[in-house]
């Protein structure tokens, strides 16, 4: 469907952003997408986004929303087809639960595993763990949301991705696949849904772009 006044200022290379993409793709949403510059933000960002000055934001017809999760509810709530969050209260709940897990902890880790050099291998195997234990949340069913892509698929997908980048640039394996059938059956399928697979930066550019971006921090951390 078209809808007038809707934003996306995002960076290519943002998985934050990218959940955004997601959601507004799922939702057929037709929106318009600002590409940052995020060592030279724009008069844009910062004025709908004051606080973190950061991607990604979504406006709509004017007012903005900022934080990836908030804005994902944001979109459920003011267009109702295709719905991503369950009716029923408790799925609700358990949707939301997963997902504050996952930013709070694996990303932690994922991160940490990334840049504290001499510190991977403790990072990827807490990661792990973390991983494993999300694991629950899929429950037998073919997707997070159930039958169907929903809000928890949108907000852990890119762990498939990212999670590449970081087992090429580290060498270290955050997804095993033989104690994590579960996860990595859903990432596999989750990844080749051709309206996710379409949103998905280029993997040499995603590559080349993190590895610079490894240099930087890892030089910082020391």
């Amino acid at each position: 469907m078209a809808e007038e006044g809707v934003q996306l200022l995002g960076y290519w290379a943002s998985p934050f952003a990218l959940r955004v993409k997601w959601a507004l793709k799922l939702k057929g949403i037709q929106f318009v997408y600002v590409e940052e510059d995020l060592p030279n933000k724009s008069p844009l960002l910062l004025r709908y986004n004051p606080v973190y000055k950061k991607v990604p934001v979504l406006v709509h017809n004017g007012r903005s929303v900022a934080e990836s999760l908030l804005i994902i509810e944001y979109i459920d709530e003011t267009w109702k087809q295709n719905p991503l969050l369950p009716e029923d209260s408790y799925e609700r709940a358990q949707a939301h639960f997963w997902a504050k897990f996952f930013d709070e902890k694996c990303v932690s880790e994922i991160m940490g595993a990334f840049i504290l050099k001499g510190e991977e291998q403790a990072k990827a195997a807490k990661a792990r763990e973390y991983l494993k234990t999300l694991e629950r949340g899929l429950e037998g069913r073919p997707f997070f949301g159930g039958e169907t892509i929903g809000f928890l698929d949108i907000a852990v997908g890119w762990v498939g991705i990212w999670g590449r980048v970081v087992e090429e640039i580290v060498g270290v394996n955050l997804i095993d696949a033989e104690t994590m059938p579960l996860l990595t059956a859903w990432l596999n399928k989750f990844l080749e849904v051709p309206i996710i697979k379409e949103c998905i930066p280029s993997w040499d550019e995603l590559l080349e772009h993190n590895k610079g971006f490894h240099k930087i921090l890892t030089a910082a951390s020391t």
